[in-house]
C-alpha cells in the first residue's frame, strides 16, 4: 500500500465558485440596471489605444447581446451558430474580440483562438481540430483564411460563407472610419451582425451545465502535436475569483494596458475576463511594440500591466524608455515563461531611478497553464521583492503535490524537487477528441500532471526549477519541437532532425536550433558549406511557420541526430553538443544552459 500523499493547499481561505456562464458572470446585474457584473455600467470597458474609441460597460454588454443575436439569426451565419457549435477568431488584439469573444459566449457557443501570425497550414489544423465552423478574422489575415480554406478542401463559394470581418472601421463603437480592404468585397463584416437587433437575456449555463465547454485554446501539453484544451464557464469563472486574492491595488482612474495577446489563454482568461470583471479600464495595444508601449502608458497613465519575460528586458535596455513618462506604471505581473531575479531588480532600479522617494515599482510573477486555465500559484505583491524569482504561492481552491515517480505514489520530500501535480476546479476539462492524451495528463482523481519540476520553500513560496517536457518557450509561446521536426523532415535535402532550445540570458527566452542530417552528405563536407546550408534551411523554414517557431538560434549540421534503442530524439544530447558550440562562440547570443537537477 503507497504512502499518504502530501498534498499542499494554499494558506488563502478557499473562495466561492460560481456556476453560472462566464457572460452571465461578467455582464449579470447585481445592484439595479446600471449595474453591469458589480461595477457602474457608466464605467470605461475598454480603449482602443490607437485611436482613443471607448466602450463603456453597459455599451459593451449592449453591442455582445447584439452580436450574438446577430450571428444566430442571420442567414449566412445561422447554420453555424446553434448552441455547442465554435468560431475560430484569428486576429491580432483590437476591440472586436471583447465584442466577439463575450457574445459568442452569450450566443452560447464554444471560441477557439489561433495565434494571428499562423500560416494556413498551421490555421487549417486548429480550424479542422477544433471543429469550428465560422472564422473571424481581422482584415490582414484574410488571405490566410481564404488559402485555409483551400486547403482544407472548401470551395471559395463555401469559405465566403464563413468569414466573418473584423474590420478596422470603428463607427460601430463610436469610433473612426477607415477604408475597407480590397479582399473584403462579399464578405460579411461585424457591423451587418451588429444591426439586426439584440438578444433579450444570454444564453444560460446554470448548475451543472457550467461544465460544458466554453474556450478551445491549443497547447502541446507535455508533448507531441497541439492539441484543444477544453475549459469550461466553471475554470473561467473560478480562475477569475482566485486571482482576486492578489489583484494589484491600482490607483482609481489608472487603466491597464493590454499587450499580452488575447488568443493566448494569458490574455483571454487573465484579461478579458479577470480584470475586466474587477472593474478595471482595460487599453487594447494590437501587438507588442517598445515605443507604442511607453508612449501608450505615458498618454493613459497605465498603472498595470501583464508582460512576458521579453517585455521586461525592453524596459532594462531599450534606450525608448527614457523618452517617456512611465512613472505610473506601478504593478507589473509576468507569466508565460521563467522570470529571474536580477532582471526584475534591473528593471526596478532603472524605473524607480526616474521616480520620487517612496514610488512603487512592483513586478510578480505567476505560474499557470492553458490546461489550468491558467493560474495556480502567485506572488503576493508585498512579497515580491524579498521573493524575487519565486512564482508565489498556491492560490486559493487549489492543491498541490510534488512526485518524484512516474505513478505518483512516492512525494518529493519536504524542500526537494517533484513534478508539479495540481488539482482543482481550474483544471481542464480534457483535451478535444483526445481521450488517450487526456488520460495520460489527468489521473483518475484528478491530478493534472504539469510536467514541470518545482521547489517549495519553508514559506510555502514555488519555484520552478526545470521541467519534464521538451517544450520549447519562447516570449510567453509553446514551440513544440516534435511539430518543427515534422515541417524541417519535408525539406527535400534533410534526412533527419531533432530541435531543442537554448536559454538566451540577452533575451529572457528560449530559441528553437535545430540539428539536422543532409540527405547527400558530400554536399556539406566543408564548414562553409554545413553553415550556408543551415542559414538556408532556417530562411526555409520562415515561409512555412509562425514567427515564434523561427530557428533563431540557428541550424547545425550533424552527421546523426543521436536517439534511443526505441527511435526517441535523445534531446540531453543535443543540449550538451549545443553548450559545447556555445562555449566555442558558434551560437549567436548570450546563450547560458539552464541548470539541471
Amino acid at each position: 500500500m503507497s504512502p499518504t500523499p502530501r498534498i499542499y493547499t494554499s494558506h488563502v481561505p478557499d473562495v466561492q465558485v460560481h456556476n453560472t456562464s462566464i457572460f452571465t458572470y461578467l455582464f449579470g446585474s447585481r445592484a439595479g440596471p446600471d449595474d453591469v457584473g458589480g461595477h457602474s455600467g457608466s464605467k470605461n470597458a475598454f480603449i482602443d489605444a490607437a485611436t482613443g474609441t471607448t466602450i463603456t460597460r453597459s455599451q459593451l454588454k449592449h453591442i455582445c447581446l447584439s452580436f450574438a443575436h446577430g450571428i444566430r439569426i442571420h442567414p449566412t451565419t445561422r447554420p453555424f451558430a446553434n448552441r455547442g457549435d465554435t468560431i475560430l477568431i484569428f486576429s491580432p488584439n483590437s476591440l472586436a474580440w471583447p465584442v466577439v469573444m463575450h457574445g459568442a459566449i452569450a450566443a452560447g457557443l464554444r471560441c477557439t483562438f489561433a495565434n494571428s501570425a499562423y500560416t494556413s497550414h498551421e490555421l487549417a489544423f486548429q480550424y479542422q481540430n477544433s471543429g469550428a465552423n465560422l472564422v473571424l478574422t481581422s482584415e490582414e489575415g484574410i488571405t490566410v483564411v481564404r488559402d485555409m480554406f483551400t486547403e482544407c478542401g472548401m470551395s471559395k463559394a463555401e469559405g465566403i460563407k464563413r468569414i466573418v470581418v473584423l474590420p478596422r472601421d470603428l463607427r460601430w463603437a463610436g469610433g473612426p472610419a477607415a477604408a475597407p480592404a480590397a479582399d473584403t468585397a462579399r464578405l460579411l463584416s461585424l457591423p451587418d451582425l451588429l444591426s439586426l437587433g439584440t438578444m433579450e437575456k444570454e444564453e444560460t449555463f446554470d448548475g451543472t451545465a457550467d461544465k460544458e465547454t466554453a474556450i478551445l485554446c491549443y497547447s502541446s501539453g507535455t508533448t507531441g502535436n497541439p492539441k484543444g484544451v477544453e475549459s469550461t464557464h466553471q475554470n473561467m469563472t473560478t480562475v477569475s475569483e482566485l486571482n482576486k486574492t492578489v489583484t494589484a491595488p491600482i490607483a482609481p482612474g489608472r487603466p491597464m494596458l493590454a499587450i499580452v495577446p488575447f488568443y493566448h489563454i494569458f490574455g483571454a482568461a487573465n484579461t478579458l475576463i479577470g480584470i475586466f470583471s474587477y472593474g478595471c479600464c482595460i487599453v487594447i495595444q494590437a501587438r507588442f511594440d517598445p515605443i507604442e508601449f511607453c508612449a501608450n502608458i505615458e498618454k493613459y497613465r497605465v498603472g498595470h500591466v501583464f508582460v512576458v519575460p521579453p517585455v521586461l528586458v525592453v524596459l532594462a535596455r531599450h534606450p525608448v524608455v527614457d523618452k517617456y513618462d512611465l512613472s505610473s506604471l506601478e504593478y507589473m505581473l509576468s507569466g508565460g515563461a521563467p522570470l529571474g531575479a536580477d532582471l526584475i531588480e534591473a528593471v526596478r532600479k532603472r524605473l524607480l531611478s526616474k521616480r520620487k522617494l517612496g514610488a512603487k515599482c512592483f513586478i510578480m510573477q505567476g505560474y499557470g497553464l492553458t490546461e489550468t486555465s491558467p493560474s495556480t500559484h502567485a506572488v503576493d505583491w508585498d512579497s515580491s521583492i524579498i521573493k524575487a524569482g519565486s512564482c508565489g504561492y498556491l492560490l486559493p481552491n487549489v492543491k498541490a503535490r510534488l512526485v518524484v515517480d512516474e505513478d505518483g505514489e512516492v512525494d518529493a520530500e519536504e524542500g526537494k524537487p517533484g513534478e508539479l501535480w495540481v488539482q482543482g476546479k481550474t483544471v481542464m476539462k480534457g483535451y478535444l477528441n483526445n481521450p488517450e492524451a487526456t488520460k495520460n495528463s489527468i489521473t483518475s482523481d484528478g491530478w493534472f500532471k504539469t510536467g514541470d519540476i518545482a521547489m517549495r520553500d519553508n514559506d510555502g513560496y514555488w519555484y520552478i526549477v526545470d521541467r519534464k517536457k521538451e517544450l520549447i518557450k519562447y516570449k510567453g509561446f509553446q514551440v513544440p519541437p516534435a511539430e518543427l521536426e515534422a515541417v524541417l523532415l519535408t525539406h527535400p535535402d534533410i534526412a533527419d532532425v531533432g530541435v531543442i532550445g537554448i536559454n538566451s540570458v540577452e533575451q529572457a527566452t528560449e530559441l528553437p536550433r535545430a540539428y539536422v542530417v543532409h540527405a547527400n552528405p558530400e554536399k556539406v563536407k566543408t564548414a562553409q558549406a554545413k553553415a550556408a546550408f543551415g542559414q538556408s534551411v532556417a530562411k526555409w523554414i520562415e515561409s512555412r511557420v509562425a514567427r515564434h517557431k523561427y530557428l533563431r538560434a540557428g541550424v547545425a549540421v550533424i552527421d546523426v541526430v543521436p536517439k534511443s534503442a526505441a527511435g526517441k530524439i535523445l534531446r540531453k544530447e543535443l543540449r550538451v553538443r549545443a553548450k559545447q558550440e556555445a562555449a566555442r562562440g558558434e551560437i549567436d547570443g548570450a546563450y547560458q544552459p539552464k541548470a539541471k537537477l
